[in-house]
């Protein structure tokens, strides 16, 4: 799998490798303290705080690990969240789409249902992944949904694998979705895009 960084573009947003460029913006739009509830990483609710989880995801991606991107809505041309490739495993091709938040006046819009679109495209299609997965905090149900309407497959519940921020031992639902499942999820991914287009 050759991963590096690129720009995935649709008709809603635009994702682009995350830089300090996006810092401003991205502190804006995660200014809201309900966006981090579930997220490892404590309230990134200030603009330093966003510049160094900003900084730490481009260590990550310098090692290789990760492949970070700003979410770009196009219409008002600002970063309003971030998702990545994560847990990237080259020998096995397969990897996770995680990392993902949105401003809160993103939430329940085309930006998710695109986002995942684009790059659930680029794995199976461009990278050659035979399985993408997708985690939640078992909490967290308005993520499981959304992950669900996509139209991954719930594997199960890993049981305490994270000790979050306020010392919370975390289980996560994992959830993914296989090669040979790509088309299926691609046509349900690609009506709900075109319902929204049509609204």
């Amino acid at each position: 799998m050759d991963i590096h960084p690129l720009t995935l573009t649709g008709r809603y947003v635009r994702l682009e490798p995350i830089s300090e460029a996006h810092i401003a913006d991205l502190a804006s739009a995660g200014a809201d303290e309900t966006i981090w509830a579930y997220m490892p990483y404590g309230l990134v609710t200030t603009e330093a705080k966003m510049r160094a989880w900003v900084l730490d995801l481009i260590e990550r991606q310098k090692r290789g690990g990760d492949l970070p991107f700003a979410v770009i809505h196009l219409e008002s041309g600002r970063a309003v969240g971030s998702t990545r490739y994560m847990e990237i495993n080259r020998a096995n091709r397969w990897l996770e789409i995680g990392g993902t938040w949105y401003g809160k006046d993103y939430r329940r819009t085309a930006v998710n249902t695109e986002c995942k679109h684009l790059l659930l495209r680029h794995a199976f299609e461009v990278l050659g992944c035979i399985r993408v997965q997708l985690k939640t905090d078992l909490r967290n149900e308005r993520s499981q949904k959304a992950i669900e309407r996509i139209g991954a497959v719930k594997e199960g519940v890993w049981r305490k694998t994270m000790i979050m921020p306020d010392g919370y031992q975390r289980s996560s639902v994992m959830y993914s979705i296989l090669a040979e499942e790509w088309p299926g999820v691609k046509a349900n991914l690609e009506a709900k895009l075109t319902v929204i287009s049509e609204q």
